[in-house]
């Protein structure tokens, strides 16, 4: 996952139903940032109605100069002029004022009442979203994986924790992001000598926090590890199941055949295979688990 396929973040404690909304709805939640709202907009070459009002005005008084004069194909014309400029205001007034798009109504509605609880890619600058896309790839695979859904794992849990670290992280690397940017562009033109001193201070905060930050993607990320080994040997130790189940049919072809002195001694190790893939999977899964209490603190 890269920076460009970060989704959008939200605050665990919003309902499921609101937050499913808002993560599916990246780009108009973006439009929406930037001052979308649900008022008409004059794209359908309609006048204002005080502007269409004057110009009906003015060619009435037009057409009233225009027959005094005597000139009467032109009066034809304005006229004809402002029957059209009525028609069109009265087809534009039998339009709805707004017509939005499903549903976009109630997100706006929604990105405004849960406005600070959800994060855009738009929050973070490029050292951030590198970073929270390690920490949604980690919380992806582990939640995504076979043996957290089978309860190998601590599913419960993980269903409720790494939502909220993923979450802490966005909030941490979003501050980090704006205070970032507000120092980059104190320093843009340049500072005093007096000033360095004082802003060195600073900069080792930010670069602090970030590693701070990033050492705790980095425990997600071996958790993670840990997670996808559980997930080899949860693998490796169904396929050696199956084939031990198939065993007896091996043992009666070889015994039919006549072939008991050729037998590959393989076969019979089938169940020693499996009984070294199962220790192999409860270590994973024991070493998972111990990642887990670390990255839980």
């Amino acid at each position: 996952m890269s920076g460009q396929d970060v989704t959008v973040v939200v605050d665990p404690s919003v309902p499921e139903e609101v937050a499913w909304s808002l993560r599916s709805n990246a780009q108009l939640l973006a439009r929406i940032r930037r001052g979308l709202t649900p008022e008409r907009e004059l794209d359908d070459g309609s006048l204002p109605q005080g502007l269409a009002l004057a110009g009906a005005v003015g060619l009435v008084l037009l057409d009233l100069a225009f027959f005094a004069a005597g000139l009467v194909p032109l009066v034809i014309l304005t006229t004809g002029a402002i029957l059209l400029l009525l028609l069109s205001r009265s087809l534009s007034a039998m339009k709805p004022d707004y017509e939005e798009p499903e549903g976009q109504g109630d997100l706006i509605q929604q990105a405004r009442w849960y406005d600070g609880r959800y994060y855009l890619r738009e929050d973070f600058d490029a050292e951030a979203l590198s970073l929270l896309a390690r920490t949604q790839r980690a919380i992806n695979s582990v939640l995504g994986s076979h043996v957290n859904a089978e309860g190998l794992l601590d599913d419960v849990r993980n269903s409720v924790m790494l939502p909220q670290q993923e979450w802490e992280i966005a909030r941490l690397l979003a501050k980090l992001s704006a205070l970032r940017a507000e120092h980059n562009e104190l320093i843009a033109d340049g500072i005093a000598p007096e000033v360095a001193k004082a802003v060195q201070p600073l900069e080792r905060a930010l670069l602090n926090s970030e590693a701070a930050v990033a050492a705790r993607v980095e425990a997600l990320e071996r958790y993670a590890g840990h997670v996808a080994e559980a997930e080899r040997a949860y693998h490796a130790h169904g396929q050696i199941e199956e084939l031990r189940a198939r065993l007896p049919r091996y043992e009666e072809l070889v015994a039919e055949s006549g072939a008991d002195g050729f037998a590959v001694p393989e076969i019979s190790r089938l169940s020693e295979d499996a009984d070294r893939l199962e220790r192999a999977l409860r270590r994973s899964v024991s070493s998972a688990h111990e990642a887990f209490r670390y990255l839980d603190g």
